[in-house]
């Protein structure tokens, strides 16, 4: 899905039926990058700010709600601004 139109579904407050997949791309599209895997957690982080910016895991393929909520949170504290696909 198209990182853009993605966004703008979520800030929406549409927040059901995400592609796990989808959301690690927009993930990454603000800059966060992958850490490391513990069992089907991935720990992503900001270069730009060191703390632990999230953790994502899907369920039956899809995004959980609350850490869709956490990740616009982030990008909202830290004024991030998506990325070009």
């Amino acid at each position: 899905m198209n990182r853009q139109r993605l966004l703008r579904r979520l800030r929406q407050g549409h927040l059901a039926n995400v592609r796990f997949d989808d959301l690690v791309d927009l993930a990454n599209g603000f800059g966060l990058r992958e850490q490391r895997v513990v069992g089907s957690h991935r720990i992503f982080a900001h270069p730009d700010h060191g703390e632990r910016a999230i953790s994502l895991q899907p369920r039956r393929g899809e995004a959980k709600p609350y850490q869709i909520r956490q990740l616009l949170a982030f990008v909202e504290r830290y004024d991030l601004n998506l990325e070009a696909e």
